[in-house]
């Protein structure tokens, strides 16, 4: 979470006011397939005819979710547009819903979440939340789907696959966004960006859905709101309101909380435990 809010930072930043969001998801995640394929060689011959639709599902809802999420960006603070993203992996653990008792804890959740987004005042630009909403929804795509794939292929040669497809996604918007504005020092910056997300974070969230039930991932990503706004705060100087502190305390409670039964079994049926 730290590495790919850096990311976004880091996008907001030095990217998109040349390139534009597009141009920004469609290089990072270009460089990012580049960088896969050549550490890790596509299982093209282990894929199944079952394996399809989950692969293209999930390079497609990467793709869409990166290219949403850095256009909200563009509009609303870092913390701010990923407090809206979390209602995508929130309704994925409400869905879910092991127990009564677990959702609470999105409850809880959501609580803060609406705290830190301040709906109420009139400074929230209606289109970044847009595009934040819609990120949230590719993010619960991504979630389920990436566990799916990942009970199959492991984390970097599952990306091999996905990324490339995610960035064919992100490229018919993004081409069109970064013809003409595309430098060499561009592309130097965007290798840097591409190992913070999606590179080194999305192997790492891979691995984590081998071992965590959907819900109790989904409610512990409670936590990237708020490292979203310190990591705002000390890269783009994006002060927080104390509500929005306030809302940073429910959600990495709820967070904290959700921790508790959140081991799974994999297909083996043999129990996944922390080591």
């Amino acid at each position: 979470m730290l590495m790919i809010q850096l990311g976004s930072a880091l996008s907001a930043g030095l990217l998109i006011p040349e390139l534009g969001a597009g141009g920004t998801a469609w290089l990072r995640l270009t460089l990012g397939a580049i960088i896969l394929i050549a550490i890790a060689r596509p299982p093209l011959r282990s894929i199944r005819r079952s394996d399809v639709l989950p692969l293209l599902g999930l390079g497609v809802a990467t793709g869409l979710m990166t290219v949403f999420f850095l256009a909200a960006l563009a509009r609303i603070p870092l913390g701010v547009a990923v407090a809206i993203e979390f209602l995508g992996p929130l309704t994925v653990a409400a869905i879910r819903r092991p127990s009564a008792r677990a959702l609470a804890w999105p409850a809880l959740a959501l609580i803060g979440v609406i705290l830190m987004t301040e709906p109420w005042r009139d400074s929230v630009d209606p289109l970044g939340v847009l595009f934040a909403a819609l990120a949230g929804t590719g993010w619960g795509i991504y979630i389920v789907l990436t566990q799916k794939v990942g009970d199959r292929f492991t984390g970097i040669r599952a990306l091999s696959i996905t990324i490339p497809i995610a960035a064919l996604t992100a490229a018919v918007i993004g081409v069109p966004q970064a013809v003409g504005s595309l430098r060499w020092e561009h592309v130097m910056i965007g290798v840097g960006v591409a190992l913070l997300v999606p590179v080194i974070p999305f192997a790492l969230e891979m691995a984590a859905l081998r071992r965590l039930t959907t819900t109790a991932f989904g409610t512990l990503m409670a936590v990237e709101p708020a490292i979203g706004l310190v990591i705002g705060l000390i890269v783009l100087t994006q002060v927080p309101s104390l509500l929005q502190l306030l809302g940073i305390g429910l959600v990495v409670l709820a967070g904290a909380l959700a921790q508790r039964g959140g081991r799974r079994r994999p297909a083996s049926g043999e129990l996944v435990t922390p080591g």
